[in-house]
């Protein structure tokens, strides 16, 4: 396979925007070095064009920072403060695609990610799930991303120490996507 060649069965090229209802955008961060804290936000919203050279396609997404969900208000709270990703001045988290490549068998989604007013390259592993009619008449399309980033560089900071050493929130943040696509009606 080569650069120029890839082949995706089913493939549809088209613009499609991010159904969040069939979305999920999560995180896992280690908690008190024992444990796994999960969580997700629940708005967000984004493009995906899908070119007729897949290597070509772009995809741009904006998350709303305060829709952090833990399941533990007091938690999601915190997140949301000055602490963390300080909402009040920095609402939104975004990202914009730079390039997808291959790597062996799998794709690779290279983008900004802007987190705090701090922007960093980013690597997503990219599947491509499958593309197919929904039941309104439409085409739908699946992705799933994953990635870790370093909270730090973002300027994500804060950690309180835990009792005979150690932090109390990992620097390395796990990120999965679960992205359901609607193809543009006039596509």
């Amino acid at each position: 396979m080569t650069e120029t060649a890839v082949e995706i069965p089913g493939y549809v090229a088209g613009t499609w925007a991010i159904d969040p209802v069939h979305s999920e955008v999560s995180f896992v961060v280690r908690h008190m070095m024992v444990s796994k804290v999960r969580g997700r936000f629940d708005k967000f919203e984004g493009t995906i064009v899908t070119a007729a050279d897949p290597l070509q396609s772009s995809v741009t997404a904006t998350v709303d920072l305060s829709s952090v969900n833990t399941g533990e208000p007091n938690r999601d709270n915190h997140i949301r403060s000055a602490d963390f990703f300080e909402v009040e001045s920095h609402p939104t988290l975004t990202f914009r695609s730079t390039g997808v490549r291959h790597d062996g068998e799998d794709f690779l989604l290279d983008g900004d990610l802007t987190i705090r007013g701090t922007t960093k390259p980013v690597t997503l592993k990219l599947e491509v799930n499958g593309f197919g009619p929904d039941a309104y008449g439409g085409t739908r399309a699946g992705f799933s991303a994953s990635g870790e980033i370093n909270r730090n560089d973002f300027g994500v900071s804060y950690n309180g120490p835990i009792p005979g050493g150690g932090v109390a929130v990992s620097e390395k943040v796990t990120i999965t996507l679960e992205i359901e696509g609607v193809l543009a009606k006039d596509e």
